[in-house]
């Protein structure tokens, strides 16, 4: 391609039009007013072009600019600005040639925006209004196709037939895909035929060879090229990598390495542990390589099992059932191998599946003496004398040499001794009598010991149920209380009763009931036994009254099944009461609730409690009642501990009838009747009485029987009283203190020898010295007047 096919230059037409100048001067002189007219467009632009990646020594030409108001008179000066201008683009002002200052790049920028403009040389005045352009950088192939995203990774399944997808490559090439065949890119394989092909346009990897094995080769490495220009000789090339991996199929069947195993277990062997190992190779993997072993029915289907290891795929032999060898050697069978998923497509290969053989010789061990049973069962009545022989076990050595077997009781089992065995023989006795009802089953461990090798020891468990013997008669269940309606049916079951018995077990006892030989005339009631353990009271009449006859007695005789049978006769108590006509009771007699057999203990309980508590009752009244009698009205505000007691009325003396009933004192019958406190104020006057003799010996004795009432009355008040009674006492070294005797005191005795008796009295002497101070004043002023 020439260089000069690259310059182009581009002529600008002329459009016919009148300067500018003089289209202005002309427009100034008809409008009458300065200024230019708008006029057309002198030049016409279009897009420059600049080739890429230019190597020349001289700046390349872009293209020139000319109006056609340029004469070549050298007057229009051209301007350049926008992108670029002066950097990159340069413009020769007088002849408007355009060049490249410098290499483009098409893929860094593709095109540059600038504005040009002619102008007078000499007063820089627009010739043209500015006019806007394009320089398009033109491509040429210098970028070769990219591949982003490689080296790719993917997989196909194996056995996969021709044209499977495996996966699809794109490569990106940067030159201009709209100018000839840069940016044009086609696919071909440089390395991975003839197992895989990919599509030139699309860039799509197939598989091209049927069948391949995973087996065989797993993994493959394809190299793409992509290469631009169409794939023409000169383009530009780019490549990237494809690790392809065939995935796994169940393509292939297990097959055991040999046909033919053999395994070794001692007869001691746990029953549950594994004895032995096989495997069957799968070249599968993953769970295409997953086997599953059986065993084929036959020899050892019922003595052996067998797992699969899940970590390492392995046939684990595990012993179903305990080996003997005495009783059989060696046990041949067939294991057979197959996968546990299986796919379709593949089944017309063949069975996919694998058989062997497996011989297990079974290794004599010494081994310790066998008992004929797993455990024994004896039963024994209890009071059986000592020494009597139960049962007996047996064992023995089942080896080639058939040692003697010795036995023995684990002490531990029977701490007490109970039972004795014969070492030799085997046979279990009692060594003590045995009660059921204490123990009902014993529980021993018999140990059986080889005699030429006492480490070898087998245990046996010996359970000795210990069978009642009928002990105890039966008796009821408990005790009823029975009502019967006194308009009672004839046949009427009043009452339905069960029977107890101590003997045990309960379960499997059987009770009769029936009435004695000596009450079958009783015309009142009779029993009828139901069967199953319980049995029904039955009137023989009608008409009961409880006026009559208010409580029946009704033997009966119970009877169990033991052997020997016992039996035994209760009495039920049948009380009549006053029911309603639909049978509910009413009434029943107020004596029969006291009789002990129909009154229960809770009903007895709760009656002693009531009375209880209405005694509680009584004595807290009583005692509430005996406070307030101890209760006196004193006004003074003095400590009581001074024994003194201050009342505001002061009686008369002998004279006064209102503060003392003389009657009374003549007559002790009454005193009772008509009792007054002596230390309230009467609230009713009585009427005067003569005064009476002092020395008459009813009222001595009166006096002297109050006062030992007095002395011995515990509800009188905890302190000293002044009692004031119409005899006196004589001897008292105070001299009487009574208001009766007032009369012949002198009224200006001095009472300060009062004092004198100590702190009891000292209150007393200060009333009496004031009482003297006030009639010491009234006399004074008497006599004053």
């Amino acid at each position: 391609i020439k260089n000069d096919d690259f310059q182009r230059l581009w002529v600008w037409n002329c459009r016919e039009s009148e300067r500018a100048v003089a289209q202005s001067s002309a427009g100034s002189a008809r409008n009458g007013a300065a200024g230019f007219q708008r006029v057309k467009r002198g030049w016409v632009w279009n897009q420059f072009f600049v080739l890429e990646e230019y190597m020349g020594s001289d700046p390349q030409y872009v293209g020139k600019l000319h109006t056609d108001l340029d004469k070549g008179d050298s007057l229009v000066k051209y301007t350049l600005s926008g992108d670029g201008a002066g950097s990159i683009f340069t413009i020769d002002q007088t002849t408007g040639d355009i060049h490249a200052l410098r290499s483009l790049d098409r893929e860094e920028k593709p095109y540059y925006t600038l504005r040009a403009q002619a102008v007078d040389i000499d007063t820089n005045t627009p010739l043209e209004p500015e006019s806007e352009f394009v320089i398009k950088v033109q491509d040429i192939n210098d970028n070769e196709p990219k591949f982003l995203e490689g080296p790719y990774v993917a997989s196909v399944p194996e056995m996969s037939p021709v044209g499977t997808y495996v996966t699809q490559v794109t490569a990106t090439d940067a030159d201009d895909p709209t100018y000839g065949n840069s940016a044009r890119v086609v696919y071909s394989i440089l390395h991975g035929q003839p197992y895989f092909s990919v599509d030139p346009k699309t860039g799509v990897i197939k598989t091209a060879l049927p069948n391949m094995d995973r087996e065989v080769k797993e993994e493959y490495q394809v190299l793409i090229q992509a290469k631009d220009m169409g794939g023409q000789l000169g383009g530009l090339a780019g490549t990237t990598i494809v690790n392809i991996t065939l995935s796994d199929v169940n393509d292939n069947p297990p097959r055991f390495s040999k046909s033919f195993f053999h395994l070794r277990v001692p007869e001691s062997s746990a029953v549950g542990s594994a004895i032995g190992r096989i495997k069957a190779h799968d070249l599968d993997i993953g769970r295409n390589a997953e086997v599953e072993y059986t065993i084929v029915p036959g020899d050892g289907g019922t003595v052996f099992d067998i797992t699969t290891n899940d970590y390492n795929q392995e046939g684990i032999v595990i012993l179903k059932r305990p080996l003997d060898y005495e009783s059989k050697k060696a046990y041949t069978f067939k294991v057979e191998a197959s996968n546990a998923h299986i796919d379709p497509r593949f089944q017309s290969f063949g069975a996919f599946k694998d058989t062997a053989t497996v011989k297990i010789n079974v290794l004599d061990v010494d081994e310790p003496p066998v008992f004929n049973k797993p455990s024994y069962v004896m039963d024994v009545y209890e009071d059986t004398p000592a020494g009597t022989i139960i049962g007996a076990v047996t064992a023995q050595d089942l080896d080639a040499s058939s040692s003697p077997v010795r036995y023995s009781i684990d002490w531990r089992s029977d701490l007490d001794s109970y039972f004795d065995i014969d070492p030799v023989e085997g046979t279990i006795s009692t060594n003590d009598l045995l009660d059921r009802e204490t123990i009902a089953q014993h529980n021993i461990s018999v140990v059986a010991t080889k005699l030429n090798s006492p480490v070898l020891t087998s245990r046996v468990a010996v359970t000795v149920h210990v069978l009642d013997i009928n002990e105890f008669p039966p008796e009821l269940a408990s005790p009823y209380e029975t009502l019967v309606c006194e308009n009672a049916r004839l046949g009427q079951v009043i009452q339905t009763f069960g029977a107890k018995d101590k003997d045990v077990p309960s379960a499997g006892q059987q009770f009769s009931f029936r009435t004695p030989k000596e009450d079958m005339k009783n015309k009142n009631f009779t029993i009828r036994d139901f069967g199953n353990n319980t049995a029904g009271i039955v009137t023989k009449r009608v008409g009961f009254r409880r006026r009559l006859q208010e409580i029946y007695f009704l033997p009966v005789v119970i009877e169990d099944n033991g052997y020997p049978p016992k039996s035994s006769t209760g009495t039920l108590t049948i009380r009549v009461c006053g029911c309603q006509s639909d049978g509910s009771v009413l009434s029943c007699s107020a004596e029969a609730i006291f009789l002990p057999v129909g009154l229960s203990t809770g009903a007895l309980i709760a009656i002693l409690l009531c009375i209880v508590i209405l005694l509680g009752i009584v004595v807290l009244y009583v005692s509430l009642r005996r406070q307030k009698k101890k209760e006196t009205l004193m006004s003074s505000k003095e400590d009581i501990r001074d024994n003194v007691i201050h009342y505001d009325d002061e009686g008369g003396g002998e004279e006064d009838t209102h503060a003392f009933d003389m009657g009374t004192l003549r007559n002790p019958k009454v005193v009772k009747e008509n009792l007054y406190r002596r230390d309230v104020k009467p609230e009713m006057k009585r009427s005067p009485k003569p005064p009476v003799s002092q020395d008459s010996a009813d009222i001595r004795d009166f006096i002297h029987q109050r006062l030992v009432e007095h002395d011995l009355d515990n509800s009188a008040p905890p302190y000293d009283s002044l009692a004031t009674y119409a005899y006196e006492g004589e001897g008292s070294v105070a001299e009487s203190l009574s208001s009766i005797e007032s009369i012949t005191v002198d009224l200006e005795e001095d009472y300060d020898y009062l004092r004198d008796w100590g702190p009891r009295f000292k209150t007393l002497a200060g009333i009496f010295g004031e009482q003297s101070e006030t009639q010491s004043d009234s006399t004074n002023t008497e006599n004053a007047h």
